[in-house]
């Protein structure tokens, strides 16, 4: 085979190209090289230079300052902790914007917007030796939804939507939506719609914070700040808790100071939602800032971390027990009738106690029948008086649950006095043993046996609602209950 010498002139002449281009390569490589050589051997004149950059003609808006500034962490965020807190019915329950004020310190609410969302549910058995009457107040005791001897149930027993606004270093807005089918006062069983409802249950607006300053003020819907309230069991609301634990419109101010918490609040006259009543010319309806709660505890150590008693009273100018025979919910009082409380709590290592005493000052005067032919009247009108003492003792692991442990079981007894010796309507007594397991700090699973003395629900305590002038109270009546439950947060 032969090659043309055009062919070979052509070989030779792309042979000479590859060298030169070879050649060129390995020249940049070698320049490349001093270059990092000099980079690295000069750092510091290397960041004197900047960077060469265009001019612009319109400077860039600011979007990351704007961001910092509005919320450090997020617009919107949720804190599982602090949701269980300030939605929890039984412990804290008249110191919420407190317990805002400490989340607030301790670094739990660094978004714009936090929201929170609870629910209850409940598995439970009762038994009554009374038809028609359980005893029980963590369900509105009614004819309407409990029939016969011994009722059972599965359902929800409450739901919460709560929104916590940080709208600067000092203002908080807070607004709660509950759905309470259980306790709701509407009329019907608990799948009618007048019970089915939604309600803003707490909202207001706080000027605060403890970093700041020790004291704080809000407007808006709110607990009364009235005795403790609190219960030790994971579930059930002691007696002085349903009967003077109080919410209502108004103003409270507040001092948080070296172990020391005054509050005072200023309600809304008329009848408030809960516990609250002060007649306006001589009307229920709240069209005048006529009644007043004030309140003072103090805190000391008792030595190791988290061992501490503390001691408070309260008064309130206006309680709920004015109303004269029959006694009805929400309706006009002749004169108001103060209340007072005095309670106390210790926490000793995993043992809490709670000891709480509350009292009108008064007689409420429908506690007597005021005719003289009903056998009924021979019963004097007294003094409403509410007692609770209970303690509760954890175990297991720590937890960062408001009880410190995953484990806890309780024991708590509360009375309600209504009557005199021998009324039908002299007293309901409420005894409790529970079981709790915080799975996590926001999931609460537990367990309760309740025993209770009497039937006495308020309205109508004394009679005034049958033609022959009895009354449904029955001092005889008990009721036992068995229940599960979850009480979870997010």
């Amino acid at each position: 085979m032969t090659i043309s010498a055009p062919a070979l002139a052509q070989d030779a002449s792309l042979e000479a190209r590859f060298q030169i281009l070879e050649q060129r390569i390995q020249a940049l490589e070698a320049q490349n090289q001093e270059l990092r050589e000099e980079l690295e051997a000069e750092p510091e004149s290397r960041e004197a230079v900047p960077a060469l950059r265009a001019p612009q003609a319109v400077p860039p808006a600011p979007v990351q300052a704007i961001a910092t500034e509005q919320s450090p962490d997020g617009i919107v965020g949720t804190n599982s902790a602090y949701s269980y807190k300030i939605l929890d019915h039984s412990e804290n329950v008249n110191t919420r914007p407190l317990v805002q004020l400490n989340a607030i310190a301790n670094g739990q609410l660094k978004n714009r917007v936090t929201l929170s969302g609870g629910a209850t549910v409940l598995m439970d058995k009762q038994w009554s030796n009374t038809a028609d009457k359980f005893g029980y107040l963590m369900r509105n005791p009614t004819s309407a939804n409990q029939i016969g001897k011994d009722v059972s149930e599965a359902v929800i027993h409450s739901a919460q939507l709560a929104v916590t606004a940080r709208l600067d270093d000092d203002f908080t807005a807070y607004a709660e939506l509950l759905y309470d089918p259980q306790q709701s006062f509407g009329q019907g069983t608990i799948t009618a719609l007048t019970r089915n409802q939604i309600q803003l249950r707490r909202g207001w607006v706080m000027f605060g914070n403890l970093e700041k300053r020790p004291v704080y003020a809000l407007v808006g819907k709110m607990d009364t700040p009235f005795g403790l309230n609190d219960s030790v069991s994971p579930f059930t609301n002691s007696t002085s808790w349903h009967a003077f634990s109080g919410l209502a419109y108004g103003a409270q101010v507040g001092l948080e100071t070296n172990g020391l918490s005054l509050r005072a609040m200023a309600i809304q006259g008329g009848a408030q939602f809960r516990a609250a009543n002060v007649p306006v010319n001589g009307t229920s309806v709240p069209s005048r800032l006529n009644n007043f709660a004030v309140d003072a505890r103090y805190t000391t150590s008792l030595g190791g971390e988290g061992n501490q008693i503390m001691a408070g009273a309260s008064y309130q100018h206006g309680s709920a027990y004015c109303q004269g025979y029959p006694v009805v919910h929400f309706t006009p009082c002749q004169d108001n009738n103060p209340e007072w409380a005095a309670y106390g709590k210790v926490n000793y290592g995993d043992l809490t106690l709670i000891g709480e005493y509350a009292s009108t000052t008064k007689p409420l005067p429908g506690s007597a029948v005021p005719i003289p032919n009903n056998p009924l009247s021979a019963f004097p009108a007294v003094k409403t008086e509410a007692f609770t003492a209970g303690g509760r003792y954890a175990f297991g692991p720590k937890s960062s649950s408001q009880q410190g442990r995953q484990f806890a079981v309780s024991g708590e007894f509360s009375k309600f006095i209504a009557g005199a010796d021998g009324a039908p309507w002299e007293r309901q007594n409420q005894a409790v043993f529970g079981l709790s397991w915080f799975a996590s700090a926001n999931i609460n699973l537990f367990s309760e046996f309740v025993h209770v003395d009497g039937f006495v629900p308020l309205n109508f305590l004394s009679g005034g609602n049958f033609p022959d002038g009895s009354t449904w109270s029955d001092r005889d009546a008990n009721t036992n209950v068995a229940l599960v439950g979850a009480q979870v947060a997010f």
